[in-house]
């Protein structure tokens, strides 16, 4: 009985969001009318600069990275920008990471939808301190979301947010502890 009533009192304090750098990620959300939950949420530091706090949402949690890449259905990679970064150094950082988790050929399959992508960031002008952008998959396409709403045509294929989450959790990550807090570590 002691411990049923402990347990209620603790019932509140259970923690139902991540906070990276002040940021609330939320636990859950929808994408495509299908309700995901947070698998990992991490902070992306480029040298000693915190550029974006990120969570990632899928169907099925899972921590293993290639399971959480090939999954089907809708996903959603959360960013919260912590400064201002140019559409250039965003789309920059894109290459370079598609570049570091995929063979040459499979970048060069990837490029014309890549460049449609960062046409819409080069859209954007500039991602701004407190900007809400997340990169949703539909179960059939890519859609950028800028403060809630839609940005640029959505983008077929399921290859190019494969190559999206690989940037994050592929083999060369950009960053080896921002892909162990996505797995949920």
């Amino acid at each position: 009985m002691r411990v049923a009533a402990f347990l209620l009192l603790l019932a509140p304090l259970t923690v139902t969001a991540a906070e990276v750098e002040g940021v609330r990620i939320d636990d859950k959300t929808r994408v495509a009318n299908a309700e995901l939950t947070l698998n990992g949420a991490g902070l992306r530091k480029r040298v000693f600069f915190k550029v974006y706090a990120m969570g990632l949402y899928v169907a099925q949690k899972s921590s293993n990275a290639a399971t959480l890449v090939e999954q089907p259905g809708p996903k959603r990679v959360a960013i919260r920008m912590l400064r201002d970064v140019s559409a250039d150094t965003f789309n920059e950082a894109l290459a370079d990471g598609i570049r570091a988790n995929h063979s040459e050929a499979e970048a060069k399959a990837l490029e014309p939808r890549v460049k449609e992508l960062g046409a819409i960031i080069a859209g954007v002008g500039e991602a701004k301190k407190g900007m809400s952008i997340n990169l949703d998959w539909t179960g059939s396409e890519t859609q950028v979301v800028i403060q809630d709403k839609p940005a640029g045509k959505p983008i077929a294929g399921p290859d190019v947010y494969r190559a999206l989450l690989r940037i994050r959790l592929g083999d060369k990550p950009v960053q080896d502890d921002l892909k162990r807090a996505l797995l949920g570590g």
